[in-house]
């Protein structure tokens, strides 16, 4: 999985220096659930993207713009494969930092480390700690430990209860949904796709106008 998430980074061409794959392809506690999850950092075109990705034989089966909730910067997904289990994700605006450390708790890995087989701690959506090792991994808990957590990912305590939070409820009530999934037809990028939701969309117009301010 490692050796195909480096060739459709390296088919990114020069966008591949803003690219991270997160989760558990970074952590190493891979299983038949795992999925390969790339993000370019950076706000960037789109359309090269997609070109750069179909010059190398990727093509999208799926496309779609989502956004988590209505604060959160609204996203690209392109999915290279029939299941949904191999995609890129671009920002269609800046990142806020919390965005970014959302990546850092589940661990991430920039092309040299994925290259040089190097895999980073990182946390499950059960809550679990992954602490990789020279010949596997450690599991434990981070309920009660959320400031240690914290710095050894390098990210804030907000993300670590944050993420907490969410998860718990999920726990509870199933899966949560996100505010916003828009497919995006073979035949529209996805800048138009996001400019015509938000034309209908007060709560996604106002996050633009507030985010270019």
């Amino acid at each position: 999985m490692r050796e195909r998430a480096q060739e459709i980074i390296n088919a990114l061409g020069e966008l591949k220096r803003s690219a991270i794959v997160h989760g558990s392809l970074a952590r190493g506690d891979v299983d038949e659930q795992s999925d390969i999850d790339i993000l370019i950092q950076n706000e960037v075109s789109t359309q090269l993207v997609e070109s750069n990705l179909e010059a190398h034989g990727f093509h999208p089966y799926a496309r779609e713009v989502a956004q988590a909730t209505p604060m959160h910067s609204p996203k690209a997904h392109i999915y290279l494969d029939n299941e949904q289990k191999m995609a890129v994700t671009i920002p269609m605006l800046p990142l806020r930092s919390l965005e970014g450390e959302f990546y850092k708790f589940g661990g991430t890995v920039g092309p040299k480390e994925l290259l040089d087989h190097i895999r980073v701690p990182g946390c499950t959506k059960r809550l679990t700690l992954i602490e990789p090792t020279q010949q596997g991994h450690i599991e434990s808990g981070i309920l009660g430990r959320e400031v240690w957590t914290a710095n050894l990912l390098g990210i804030s305590v907000k993300i670590i209860e944050e993420r907490i939070r969410v998860l718990e409820r999920r726990d509870k009530i199933g899966r949560t949904g996100i505010f916003l999934r828009i497919p995006v037809p073979d035949e529209m990028s996805f800048e138009e796709a996001l400019t015509k939701e938000a034309r209908e969309n007060p709560a996604l117009r106002r996050t633009l106008r507030l985010r270019d301010s």
